[in-house]
This record gives structure tokens, C-alpha cells and sequence, in this order.
């Protein structure tokens, strides 16, 4: 029975939602060393996520097709239903991985709409299975840090917009900086309620180490990712007269944003200090861990990004020392990936009596 539990087909049952977290923390670690200099570990990076991304979605469809009923149970549950807004996310980044490294407009363009069409598929089936549904879980039960990847996967849309915005020309720059803003200021929003509720839950409610999952890093990531956007939207002011007279705003909730993930960092490191040592909670590979290794890799981008569109130079240690943390980090959970499929492989089924 335990050798089956770990079969291929099961496997594949259980799939995780938020697996395509991995490409989301490959690509933000590639486009951050491509920002800071390192083309060849970009490159590398980059067509390691390519593959990543066909293969999963490969086994998400697999997935669907054979396993319907688990699917559709874990769209609708409030703690794994959140994660499928990885697969919103992890189209831009590509995307913007095409756009900024290959300089390739045409793939940028297809994961832009390939993300728009999955953002729309998902904000509008999972927050509406959430609404109507029955036997609905308490707050406590029912809200984690992975409802914040319906504002990472909508702020990837704008950056990945704001980006092929200042590669066309008009009037598609001028439409697709406002869909960039629109989308920007939308998951400012969405981040407001949500983070209110989680706030909530972290300080009237029970907390044990194992609801302390990795997905709560996503409240430092979902700001560093709006902190992105932010910035490359005020970089792009001086070809959009409407943004540029909106630029003091979209400057102060850009530092605004920022200050908040800046915050969060902290508090979640002596979290983590609670939970695995105070508590000594086990610490073993969870693919929800590419959830915390997206934010490292995203702040580190997103610092760069704001120190060269406002003129920071006193942030430029930062960007380094973030990315050196983040690529540790892809680097311990990729190695978790490569056992786990190595124990699944090597693992033989059960022979029968």
C-alpha cells in the first residue's frame, strides 16, 4: 500500500495546483541574473523553465483528463483552488523571459494572452465556486498566504503589459499601458482585502507550525511584484502623457508597495525561525516551497527595477544580496525536485502475492 501511494498514477492524482510556482521562481531568478549581469546562468535558466512549463502543462492535462473529479475538487477548495493562479503567473514571466532575453515579441504575445485568458478562467470560476458553494471552511481553516497568488498572477499580467508597451508602437502603447496601470491598481486593491483577512486570521486565531506553510511569503511577494510594475510603469511615463501626469502617484504606491514587502521580510524569517526550530517543525521538499523562493527572487528584481527608475542608488546592495539568496534557495528546492523524481523512479510497485 505505501509503495502504491507513491506510484506515478498516484502521483499524478495528487498533483499539486501550485506547481507551476516552479516556473515562476525559475523565470524571476533568470530575469534577475540577466538584469545583474550573469547571461549565461539567464540562459541556462531560461530553457530550463521552457521545458518545465510544456512538461507541466502536459501533466495538468493528463491531470484533468484522467483525474476530473480531484481536479475540479481542488478548484473549488479553498486552500489548493488559489494555487492554479500559478499557472496565470507563470505564463507572464516566461513571457517576459521571451521579451527581455530572446527579444522575442511574438512569444511574449502569445503567454500574454495565453495569461489573460487563464486569469479571466480562474478570478471568475474559483472566487465564484468560492461564493456559492456549501459547507464553507472557517476563516481559520479556509485562508493561507496562497490567496495572494490571485494578485501575484494579476500584477504579472501588468508588468509582463507594461513591458510590450514600450516595444509597440502607437496607439498599442498607449492601450496597453492603461491596461498595465488598470491591472496594476486592481491588485492593489485585491491585496487589500485579502491581506485584511489573513492579517485576521495570523492574530485572533490559533496558530500552530503546521499552518505556517510556505505559500505565506507570497505577503512579501505579491508586494514585490506590484513593486515591479510600479516601477516599470513610471518608466514608461514619458511615453504616455497619462501616466506621466499620474507619475507622483504611481511613484509613491510603488515605494509604497515596496516598504510593505520590505516589512514582511523580516516577520516571516522569525516565523520560520518559530516554526522549525522553537517547534521543530520538520523541514523536508513541498513544491509549495517555490512559493517562498518566487518573493526572494522577485524583490531582489523588483528593488533593481525601482532603484533604476527613481534613481536609488543607495538600494544597489540589496538586488545583490536578495538574489544571492534566492538562487540558494531555487537552488536547495530544485535539488528536493530531483530526489523526489529520483525516489519515484527508483521506487519499484509492489509484486503481487
Amino acid at each position: 500500500m505505501h509503495q502504491a501511494s507513491h506510484s506515478p498514477s498516484s502521483s499524478l492524482a495528487g498533483l499539486s495546483p501550485a506547481y507551476f510556482g516552479m516556473v515562476m521562481a525559475t523565470g524571476i531568478v533568470s530575469i534577475g541574473a540577466w538584469r545583474l549581469g550573469l547571461p549565461g546562468l539567464s540562459w541556462g535558466m531560461f530553457w530550463l523553465n521552457l521545458a518545465v512549463y510544456l512538461v507541466l502543462w502536459v501533466l495538468y492535462i493528463a491531470r484533468l483528463l484522467r483525474y476530473r473529479r480531484q481536479f475540479a475538487h481542488d478548484l473549488t477548495d479553498h486552500l489548493r483552488g488559489p494555487g492554479f493562479f500559478t499557472m496565470v503567473a507563470a505564463s507572464s514571466i516566461l513571457g517576459s523571459q521571451f521579451l527581455l532575453l530572446a527579444g522575442s515579441i511574438p512569444g511574449a504575445v502569445v503567454l500574454w494572452a495565453v495569461a489573460i485568458v487563464l486569469w479571466l478562467a480562474l478570478t471568475y470560476s474559483v472566487f465564484t465556486a468560492f461564493t456559492v458553494k456549501e459547507g464553507k471552511p472557517t476563516l481559520d481553516r479556509g485562508i493561507n498566504g496562497g490567496w495572494l497568488l490571485a494578485v501575484v498572477a494579476t500584477q504579472s499580467i501588468a508588468v509582463l503589459s507594461a513591458l510590450l508597451a514600450a516595444h509597440a508602437d502607437q496607439p498599442y502603447r498607449l492601450e496597453l499601458n492603461f491596461f498595465a496601470l488598470s491591472m496594476w491598481l486592481w491588485g492593489g486593491m485585491l491585496y487589500i482585502w485579502m491581506m485584511s483577512l489573513i492579517f485576521y486570521r495570523y492574530t485572533f486565531f490559533e496558530f500552530s507550525p503546521a499552518d505556517l506553510s510556505p505559500p505565506y511569503w507570497i505577503n512579501m511577494g505579491a508586494m514585490a511584484i506590484s513593486t515591479l510594475g510600479g516601477s516599470l510603469l513610471s518608466i514608461n511615463a514619458a511615453d504616455a502623457p497619462f501616466l506621466l501626469s499620474l507619475q507622483p502617484f504611481i511613484k509613491g504606491f510603488t515605494i509604497f508597495y515596496w516598504a510593505t514587502g520590505t516589512w514582511w521580510i523580516p516577520m516571516l524569517l522569525v516565523l520560520g525561525v518559530w516554526r522549525h526550530i522553537y517547534k521543530r517543525f520538520p523541514l523536508r521538499y513541498d513544491p509549495l516551497y517555490w512559493g517562498a523562493v518566487f518573493p526572494l527572487g522577485m524583490y531582489a528584481t523588483s528593488t533593481f527595477e525601482m532603484a533604476q527608475a527613481m534613481g536609488f542608488g543607495f538600494l544597489g546592495l540589496l538586488p545583490k544580496l536578495f538574489f544571492g539568496i534566492a538562487l540558494a534557495a531555487w537552488t536547495a528546492t530544485f535539488g528536493g525536485v530531483l530526489h523526489g523524481l529520483f525516489t519515484l523512479v527508483s521506487r519499484r510497485p509492489a509484486r503481487p502475492p
